[in-house]
C-alpha cells in the first residue's frame, strides 16, 4: 500500500499515525497541485492525506476547504473529512478509538494543530524550538530545498525517538544551523522585496536567486499593520509563478476566505492560508486582482 501526503509537518504526522496502523510499502510527497492536475496514477491501494480528493483512492483524509473546482469524495468513502486544525488530527480520530498506542503521539499531534492553523506565539516564530522548528525545517516554503529523503526518515524517527532525540540528527541540526545562519539575510531580503498595498503585504521573490532561507512567518514581524500577505516566487519552471497568501497570524482581521480565493485560480487552501500556481504570461495581472481582492474584503 502507498501513501501519498504533503511534505509538510501535517503531512508528516499523517505518515507517523498511518504507517503506525497500515502497512504502507512506500511513502510519496508530493505538492497539492499534483493531485489537482492528476500527476499521479491514484488506485484503490493508495491512502491520500493532506492533499486533495481524488477518485479510485482507497482512503482519503483532509481537513482544506472543499471549493467548487474539487473533486467530491462519495458518500461513505473509507477515511475521514472535517474543518479542523490539521489533516493529522483527522487521521488520528479515525484510528484512535481502535489503536489506544497512538495516544503516545499527542503532543506531535497538538503542536501539528498549532503549527498547521498558525496558532502561534511570537516566540514560536522567532525563537521556534522542538516540533515547531521542526516544521520549519520541512516546510517547502522555507527554502531548504530536496526534502523527500529526509521527509521519509522523519518518519522513522519520530516513530522511535522523542522530540529532543529528533532535533540532534546530523540532518535536522544542518538544516536548523542553515535558517539561524541566513536569519538575518532572509530578513533584509523579505524587508526589500516587500511593500504595504493596503492592508496587504506583497512579496516578490521572482528576482531573487536562490531564494533565501527563512521562517515564512517573519514577514508579519516586520509589517504588523499588515493583515494578509501575498508571496510569490518561480514555479517549478518559470513558465508558473507560485503564489501564497495567508492571513497574519498575529493581526487577526482579514476578512478574506483564502482557500476560496486559491481557488478561483486553480488553487486552494484554508481560510486562512493557500496557494496556487500561476501562468507566468498573465500572474502580474492576476496578482493585482488578488491583491484588490484582499484589499476590498478589507
Amino acid at each position: 500500500m502507498r501513501l501519498v501526503t504533503r511534505g509538510d509537518l501535517d503531512g508528516l504526522t499523517c505518515a507517523v499515525l498511518i504507517t503506525s496502523c497500515e502497512d504502507i510499502d512506500e511513502i510519496v510527497p508530493v505538492h497539492p497541485q499534483d493531485i489537482t492536475d492528476k500527476r499521479l496514477h491514484i488506485t484503490d491501494d493508495d491512502i491520500i492525506a493532506n492533499l486533495p480528493y481524488q477518485t479510485g483512492v482507497g482512503k482519503w483524509f483532509d481537513h482544506h476547504l472543499l471549493t467548487q473546482g474539487n473533486e467530491r469524495p462519495p458518500e461513505g468513502f473509507e477515511g475521514r473529512y472535517g474543518l479542523a486544525p490539521s489533516a493529522a488530527r483527522m487521521v488520528y480520530e479515525y484510528y484512535a478509538a481502535r489503536r489506544t498506542d497512538l495516544q503516545r503521539y499527542e503532543r506531535l499531534l497538538a503542536e501539528t494543530d498549532r503549527l498547521d492553523s498558525a496558532q502561534l506565539t511570537i516566540d514560536d516564530v522567532l525563537q521556534p524550538k522542538d516540533y515547531i522548528l521542526l516544521g520549519y525545517t520541512l516546510d517547502p516554503r522555507t527554502g531548504l530545498g530536496d526534502y523527500q529523503s529526509y521527509f521519509r526518515k522523519m518518519v522513522g524517527w519520530l516513530k522511535t525517538s522523542g522530540i529532543e532525540e529528533v532535533m540532534r540528527q546530523p540532518e535536522v541540526t544542518d538544516r536548523v544551523e542553515r535558517i539561524r545562519a541566513q536569519d538575518a539575510a532572509f530578513r533584509e531580503r523579505t524587508k526589500a522585496c516587500s511593500r504595504l498595498d493596503g492592508n496587504v503585504v506583497f512579496t516578490d521573490f521572482r528576482n531573487e536567486s536562490p531564494l533565501p532561507v527563512g521562517n515564512r512567518f517573519l514577514v508579519y514581524t516586520l509589517f504588523p499593520e499588515a493583515n494578509a500577505s501575498l508571496r510569490v516566487h518561480w514555479g517549478p519552471s518559470r513558465e508558473h509563478v507560485a503564489a501564497a497568501v495567508g492571513h497574519s497570524i498575529f493581526n487577526r482581521t482579514s476578512r478574506t476566505n483564502v482557500g476560496e480565493l486559491m481557488a478561483r485560480y486553480g488553487g486552494g487552501g484554508h481560510r486562512g492560508a493557500g496557494t496556487c500556481l500561476l501562468e507566468a504570461r498573465n500572474a502580474d495581472a492576476q496578482i493585482a486582482e488578488i491583491i484588490a481582492t484582499m484589499k476590498k474584503d478589507g
